[in-house]
């Protein structure tokens, strides 16, 4: 049996089809057919969605990954978007997202809104890059891993905008956080048809000489704005 087949095979059985597949007890089985797999991790942390300890971890994982952190009340979200963006000169913004979240901008900050319908869309990856900054909303934040996942929502837009301008600014609610990786892919799930984009800080690499390099894959900047 080649690599390739022990593979599908073990998928096929995980999936409830015929197939070799791992058992309940971790090893290899030997008979086709459905098998038991283990689901032995944690379905969730000792700690509620948005909780104080959840927001402190979160917090705490993002900064540790170089993103920039701010801690905003609802009334406080306007400013604090124009104070991260003022300087940007251009923003992209997803079709669903708040009104108000842009009235406080500057008027010299050009906006751009990613529709489907209008002459500037839906923008190529050349205008994109264009573009000083993105801004969305998120679907949901893992404080555990410090991972903050976009889901394509009307308030987040394709993925191309969150991933090719060089800033991105995401405002995350703090009913949106929980703890654990299980607990936020049940919520992903409600609709596991839209792309996802999986974010643990600003994008980096090290693969060269083990030298960290920024923007690589993605935005160079992370800022986060955290709504409690």
């Amino acid at each position: 049996m080649s690599a390739r087949e022990d593979v599908l095979n073990r998928v096929r059985a995980a999936l409830g089809g015929s197939g070799v597949g791992t058992t309940a007890a971790g090893k290899i089985g030997t008979t086709p057919g459905v098998v038991e797999v283990p689901r032995a991790y944690r379905a969730a942390g000792e700690h509620e969605p948005g909780s104080p300890e959840v927001l402190t971890q979160l917090v705490d994982r993002l900064e540790d990954y170089q993103a920039h952190v701010q801690v905003v009340s609802e009334d406080e979200l306007p400013d604090a978007v124009a104070e991260v963006l003022g300087g940007a000169g251009s923003v992209v913004v997803p079709s669903g997202l708040e009104e108000a979240w842009l009235a406080p901008l500057p008027g010299d900050v050009v906006v751009h809104r990613d529709t489907h319908a209008g002459p500037d869309s839906p923008l190529g990856a050349t205008d994109l890059d264009a573009i000083g900054a993105v801004l969305t909303a998120a679907r949901v934040a893992c404080s555990e891993t410090g991972t903050i996942v976009l889901d394509g929502g009307p308030d987040q837009g394709r993925r191309a905008i969150s991933l090719v301008p060089d800033v991105h600014l995401c405002v995350v609610r703090a009913d949106q956080v929980v703890e654990t990786i299980p607990e936020a892919v049940r919520i992903l799930a409600a609709h596991p048809e839209r792309p996802q984009t999986w974010i643990s800080g600003p994008s980096a690499t090290s693969d060269i000489e083990l030298d960290r390099v920024e923007g690589v894959h993605g935005p160079r900047t992370l800022h986060v704005l955290l709504v409690t």
